[in-house]
């Protein structure tokens, strides 16, 4: 009889690490409770009207439709019991493993203020997305309608919180939209009437890439009309604006990209967490005292060879995933046989807007038009489905062309006012 795998995330690792288990002698199954893998970090595209959520997102079944020996089930882990070898979804139902794999992401931090997500989204899920798409369609058709340029202003100003890649690209993008790809559709408000803000609470941008790349960002992102204010924790976020030390931003434009935490399902291991609540995992991804359970992706602690925390990024769940599918195949039990799993960091990137990026390749740094280039080829080639990378391909070529977003729709209407 097979032995059972059990994944728990159809994530960048835990799809990859099935991936590497098809067709093997074991009998796989993967629970997740969406029933899309998402290509999270195109995910601002889509909040920005530029991809349709269908670009960057395959139902997991069709990713492992010929593979018979992969199961998939939607519905969300809720217990894992290490002696019984079982995990138990909300639902209910049981799942044994001889092999388990905790591959359960993040989600967006809000340092103990929960209260705050429901004025400022984060960017983690196609709903997530949505809304924000939604918030600024609304925004700009709201301000359309509004003859008062006091009144209008605060629907015309929008704030990004968070000065890592993602705030940047949101940032970035929402410039775009507001400067430049939309206004042309609008009658009475004008470019320079919107106002965008991305704040950070320390001293620079994009923190995880070395100068001058953080500059240079900085320096686009100021030449693209958007105002970074730095050296800012937020103190408070309402539904009508942004509390920064002496100042109140007025706008129901808000979204956060200032943190991440690991999936809560971590703490059900029983196990040492850093702050961020990521398992203290051992050399091979594996837990303390038990080396058939893993954690990859966001919400394993793993360091590299200067012993500095792996970032969450797309690259190194991919890689996390692929060695524990190996560990698994190769039925490598103990752990002193076991390989350390050690990160092939391949480079950085983040784009800002329109042909225009940053880029870090093994120490060589690329800014300008090339890394914007070179960041769409990367992202395309990371997709999955030939389908979807002609249709993103397609969607960039038009946009580059014309300077047009394509999916502009509401799809629902707010009955009260935002203000």
């Amino acid at each position: 009889m097979a032995k059972q795998v059990v994944i728990v995330g159809g994530g960048f690792a835990g799809i990859s690490a099935a991936k590497k288990l098809a067709s093997a002698n074991f009998s796989v199954t993967i629970i997740d409770k969406t029933n899309h893998h998402l290509f999270q970090p195109l995910l601002y595209q889509v909040a920005t009207a530029a991809l349709s959520p269908g670009d960057i997102a395959m139902p997991i079944r069709a990713i492992f439709s010929k593979q018979k020996n992969v199961e998939v089930v939607l519905g969300e882990v809720d217990a894992i019991d290490k002696v019984q070898r079982r995990v138990q979804l909300k639902s209910g139902a049981y799942y044994p493993f001889d092999y388990l794999v905790l591959a359960s992401g993040a989600q967006y931090n809000y340092f103990g203020n929960d209260d705050w997500k429901k004025h400022a989204p984060g960017l983690k899920t196609l709903s997530d997305a949505l809304e924000i798409r939604e918030r600024i369609l609304l925004s700009l058709e709201q301000a359309e309608q509004i003859i008062d340029p006091d009144r209008r202003k605060p629907y015309l100003t929008y704030v990004v919180i968070g000065g890592g890649p993602t705030g940047v690209e949101m940032a970035g993008s929402i410039a775009e939209i507001a400067k430049r790809s939309m206004m042309r559709d609008f009658r009475n408000i004008q470019p320079n009437e919107t106002k965008i803000y991305l704040i950070e609470a320390a001293g620079g941008i994009l923190n995880g890439f070395e100068e001058p790349l953080p500059e240079k960002g900085l320096k686009t992102l100021e030449d693209m009309g958007v105002e970074v204010i730095l050296n800012s924790p937020v103190q408070e976020i309402r539904k009508n604006g942004v509390q920064i030390e002496d100042t109140f931003i007025e706008t129901p434009n808000i979204i956060w990209g200032a943190g991440v935490a690991a999936s809560p399902l971590i703490q059900k291991l029983g196990i040492e967490t850093d702050r961020m609540g990521r398992a203290m995992v051992e050399a091979d991804l594996s837990i303390p005292g038990d080396p058939a359970i893993f954690v990859a992706g966001d919400a394993a602690h793993v360091k590299d060879k200067n012993g500095v925390p792996l970032p969450g990024l797309a690259p190194v769940a991919m890689q996390q995933g692929k060695y524990v599918g190996n560990l698994i195949r190769n039925e490598t039990m103990a752990s002193s046989n076991r390989t350390a799993f050690k990160y092939v960091d391949k480079g950085t990137m983040a784009t800002i807007g329109r042909a225009k990026a940053v880029a870090d390749i093994r120490g060589f740094k690329f800014s300008g038009f090339f890394a914007w280039l070179l960041w769409g080829l990367i992202h395309i080639f990371f997709l999955i489905g030939f389908r979807n990378r002609f249709r993103v391909f397609a969607e960039w070529t038009w946009h580059y062309i014309t300077f047009k977003r394509g999916v502009r729709l509401i799809a629902k209407k707010e009955d009260e006012d935002r203000l």
